[in-house]
């Protein structure tokens, strides 16, 4: 059985719902920090073939703002967060109110914004997938990046691409409720499970790991 068969519609819904409960969690987190009432939700989640990866992303040469981290436990795999400079930009004002230049590498202030962002939505939606599976799952401390799709996300292509042409991927809006006129921010995580944590993944979503 594929990849692709092995994931129906349900255990997608099932990864979304996990992804909303975790953007429940970084939702406060972010309120918190900024104080004010910041709002997020997951579109959608869906397995996509690798071209549609970079082409999500804006395409294998777009230069991008990533949060890179591993996920460590019993499915250890990476996962990419990524925004457009633009929506990168976006975000640090918000939070500081201050503009700023996130592919400056000496703006310390937008790099520590935008690696406590990748902090909060990592770390929330782990929590919510381990709570779900019962899998021991835990990040690694983020790390930021800012350089073309296709040199970030190379490594965990080439990765999965042992055992899949597909990757999770899990949309993610998030909106300041004060400024309700503003555009949300939105980005994407790329999930990039090592080849030998499927079978624990497809067991705690109830997905039979062979025909």
């Amino acid at each position: 059985m594929s990849f692709s068969q092995r994931f129906t519609d349900i255990h997608l819904d099932v990864l979304k719902e996990v992804g909303n409960i975790g953007a429940a969690h970084a939702a406060t987190a972010l309120s918190k920090l900024l104080n004010k009432k910041v709002d997020m939700h997951v579109p959608a989640v869906r397995l996509v073939e690798f071209d549609e990866v970079m082409e999500l992303a804006g395409g294998a040469e777009k230069e991008v703002v990533s949060v890179f981290l591993r996920i460590e436990g019993e499915a250890p795999g990476s996962m990419f967060f990524i925004l457009s400079p633009e929506q990168g930009e976006e975000f640090v004002e918000r939070m500081t109110g201050m503009k700023t230049d996130v592919f400056n590498p000496d703006d310390e202030m937008a790099v520590s914004a935008l690696q406590e962002l990748g902090n909060i939505l990592s770390g929330s939606y782990l929590t919510a997938l381990s709570d779900f599976t019962h899998l021991d799952l835990h990040p690694s401390v983020p790390s930021l990046t800012l350089d073309m799709v296709g040199a970030i996300l190379s490594f965990g292509l080439i990765e999965l691409s042992q055992v899949s042409d597909q990757a999770i991927v899990i949309d993610t809006s998030l909106t300041d409720t004060e400024h309700s006129d503003a555009e949300a921010i939105k980005g994407h995580f790329f999930l990039f499970p090592d080849p030998n944590s499927y079978d624990p993944l497809f067991k705690a979503l109830g997905v039979q790991s062979h025909d």
